[in-house]
């Protein structure tokens, strides 16, 4: 066992390559991947905001929470799959590393046919469950009725991603993510202005790009870098995909917190709207345009922690305890320049951002600035969660990493978004996002270093 790792360790440059270089090479292309995601969603908002104008951008709001649960399973699959990929292969274990593919593409699938199944059967009720007024309600179901068919292929896209980064495939995996985005951005361009099928036609675009994409994540995991899945590989066995699954709890259930979260945000917004001067619409439609602008703040830092995942993955696999720990302070450097340079951003320029979106009423742009400048406070410290918790799921800690993802969304947001709009009405909401943010750094941070101070990640990192 020990001489088959070493062997491994000297033909894999994850175990051998200098950590910058490593974190050069894995974490520019997930980057460029997630902004691509995020792009997605903006450019859907973009045109819709500029056709349909406020309501077409609360639907989008509305039907947010589904996208959320896709990226939830991608994630469980998708980082699961990678890191006991990853580990695996750092033991020198190269079947099992193709067993926990297979399984973790195979779950994957069978996740996206239920919640499209599910989506088409109970859209109504869902749509109400997630907080749709009524003047909303018809966007919201031509949206969803129609994107929801792609929900396989953004699933599978998106866990193919994670595991086509773990098989040492980061630009593949990044192109993939690419070439859908273009092909949404000029069909939306199309069927938005060009034909004027309004909800319907930015929902077209966003699927058949999806579509594209899946074809060449497809594509590449018939003919892998590393290994050869056959058959057997995507058969589901318990020992390998509980292992995915337990792996990839922590990002899927960060993911289903923020879910929970947005329903309750939805339905705080609109009951207070209601009692305020904003009225129901506004409040809605300016917290889907700030979320998904954030999203490509987050698309920096997820790039980031999703490029150190492979490294920390095998080399603590590899016993390289050192070099996981020095990965971990290098991602965590970057992390907060870019987090500090999105803090002066949002703080300087927020009107600006949101016209982008399309005109509004005075309300709208009072309340796009206030929550841009209020709820996004600690923009320059919210890198230490996720990567944080990141990292713990990729060394096999997946119960710490669960733990930590749930603290900002569970333990402190969604409380504070309850709480504080009881005393101090709107207002609430918005203050309820620095502190959640402020106190889970906090932990993450203490979790964190308690772990890397161990002996074990003390010795001198190799490059």
């Amino acid at each position: 066992m020990e001489q088959r790792m070493k062997q491994q360790q000297n033909k894999n440059p994850l175990g051998t390559l200098p950590v910058p270089k490593l974190l050069l090479k894995f974490s520019v292309p997930s980057i460029i991947a997630m902004l691509t995601s995020a792009l997605y969603n903006m450019v859907d908002q973009y045109f819709i905001g500029n056709s349909v104008g406020e309501l077409g951008n609360a639907a989008t709001n509305i039907a947010f929470p589904l996208t959320t649960c896709c990226i939830a399973i991608a994630l469980l699959f998708g980082i699961g799959g990678a890191a006991a990929f990853n580990l695996a292969k750092g033991e020198g274990e190269d079947e099992d590393a193709a067993h926990y593919m297979g399984n973790a593409i195979f779950g994957s699938v069978s996740l996206g046919i239920l919640l499209l199944i599910v989506s088409q059967l109970f859209l109504t009720p869902m749509l109400h469950l997630f907080g749709a007024p009524d003047n909303i309600m018809d966007y919201a179901m031509t949206y969803v009725r129609i994107t929801s068919i792609g929900f396989p292929a953004l699933i599978l896209t998106s866990t193919g991603a994670h595991l086509i980064r773990a098989d040492s495939s980061p630009n593949f995996s990044m192109l993939c993510n690419i070439v859908g985005a273009v092909v949404n951005t000029v069909l939306d361009a199309l069927f938005v202005f060009g034909f004027q099928w309004g909800m319907a036609g930015a929902a077209y675009a966003t699927i058949i790009g999806q579509f594209i994409s899946v074809l060449l994540v497809i594509g590449y995991l018939m003919h892998c870098k590393t290994v050869t899945l056959k058959r057997q590989h995507l058969r589901p066995q318990k020992e390998y995909i509980t292992r995915v699954m337990t792996l990839g709890t922590a990002p899927c259930s960060n993911q289903l917190a923020m879910m929970i979260v947005q329903l309750v945000m939805n339905k705080s917004l609109t009951y207070y709207g209601v009692r305020s001067s904003y009225g129901e619409a506004v409040p809605l439609a300016c917290a889907g345009i700030i979320a998904k602008v954030n999203m490509v703040y987050f698309s920096f830092i997820i790039g980031l922690s999703q490029g150190l995942q492979p490294i920390a993955s095998y080399n603590y696999g590899a016993k390289q305890f050192p070099r996981v720990r020095k990965a971990f302070f290098q991602t965590n450097g970057i992390g907060f320049v870019i987090s500090l340079f999105a803090f002066a951003v949002f703080q300087i320029f927020p009107e600006p951002i949101i016209r982008l979106f399309g005109e509004g009423s005075p309300e709208y742009i009072e309340f796009a600035v206030s929550y841009f400048r209020i709820f996004l406070f600690f923009t320059f410290i919210n890198f230490i969660q996720p990567i944080t918790s990141n990292t713990f799921t990729a060394i096999g800690k997946p119960k710490t990493g669960m733990v930590l993802a749930l603290t900002r969304q569970i333990l402190f947001l969604l409380p504070l978004i309850v709480i504080l709009p009881l005393f101090i009405g709107m207002d609430g909401i918005l203050y309820a996002g620095p502190v959640a943010d402020g106190l889970a750094a906090v932990i993450s941070a203490v979790m964190v270093l308690r772990e890397l101070n161990q002996e074990k990640y003390r010795g001198k990192a190799a490059q």
